[in-house]
C-alpha cells in the first residue's frame, strides 16, 4: 500500500510539473531558435531566444481575443509573429511603425511620420541602391499602418523578407516580445557563443 502510494505521489507531481510547463509556454514565456540571418546583428544563426508571450496580452484559449494586456508593441520592439504568408510558420523581425505611422523608405533610409529614423542597430551589406519601381528593398512608401497591423523589417536590411514585400503583421498574429539570448551555438566553429549568453535583445 505503502508503495502505490509513493508511485500515485510520483505520478501527481510529474503530472503538476508538466501542465505548469505546457501553461508557462503557452501563456507566460517561449523558447524560440533563430534560423536564419535576417536579424543580424542583433539575432544571429544558432542564437537561442526567449519571447515574453504575456506583455502584449494572454490570448484566450480558441479565440483571436487578448486580455490582461500589459503595453501595445513600440517601435523598436523585436517582435515574434505568425508569418502572413504561411501561419505554420513564426517570424522574428523589428517594429518599425504601429498602427497611424506613415512609413516610408528613401535610398535606404527609414523616415516615421516625416522624420527620418535613427537606427543604430541595422547593417547593409549591399552599397547598391534599388529604385524601388520593381522591388522596395531601399526605396517604397509612404505607407499608412492600419488600425492593429505592425510594419515590421529585419536589421540585415539587405537580406531580409518582411513588410516591405508581404505587408502588415496582424497584432492577432503576435507570439510576443523576444527579450534574452539564453544560449547560442556557432554552427560553422562547432562551439557555444558563450559572450552572447544572458544578453537582452533590445
Amino acid at each position: 500500500m505503502m508503495k502505490q502510494n509513493k508511485v500515485w505521489e510520483y505520478i501527481k507531481a510529474i503530472g503538476t510539473a508538466l501542465v505548469l510547463a505546457l501553461v508557462i509556454r503557452a501563456y507566460v514565456v517561449q523558447a524560440f531558435k533563430i534560423p536564419s540571418g535576417s536579424m543580424i546583428p542583433t539575432l544571429l544563426i544558432g542564437d537561442h531566444i526567449l519571447v515574453n508571450k504575456f506583455v502584449f496580452g494572454t490570448k484566450l484559449p480558441l479565440s483571436d481575443k487578448r486580455v490582461l494586456s500589459i503595453k501595445r508593441p513600440e517601435r523598436g520592439d523585436v517582435v515574434v509573429f505568425k508569418y502572413p504568408e504561411d501561419r505554420s510558420k513564426d517570424f522574428i523581425k523589428r517594429v518599425v511603425g504601429v498602427e497611424g505611422d506613415v512609413v516610408e523608405e528613401k535610398n535606404k533610409e527609414i523616415f516615421v511620420n516625416g522624420k527620418r529614423v535613427n537606427e543604430p542597430f541595422i547593417q547593409h551589406t549591399d552599397n547598391s541602391v534599388h529604385t524601388g519601381v520593381m522591388e522596395p528593398r531601399d526605396n517604397f512608401g509612404p505607407y499608412l499602418v492600419p488600425k492593429d497591423k505592425l510594419f515590421v523589417m529585419g536589421d540585415n536590411r539587405d537580406q531580409s523578407y518582411d513588410s516591405r514585400y508581404w505587408g502588415y503583421v496582424d497584432m492577432k498574429d503576435l507570439r510576443g516580445k523576444a527579450f534574452v539570448i539564453y544560449w547560442s551555438w556557432d554552427s560553422i566553429k562547432n562551439f557555444p557563443r558563450f559572450g552572447r549568453i544572458g544578453s537582452l535583445i533590445h
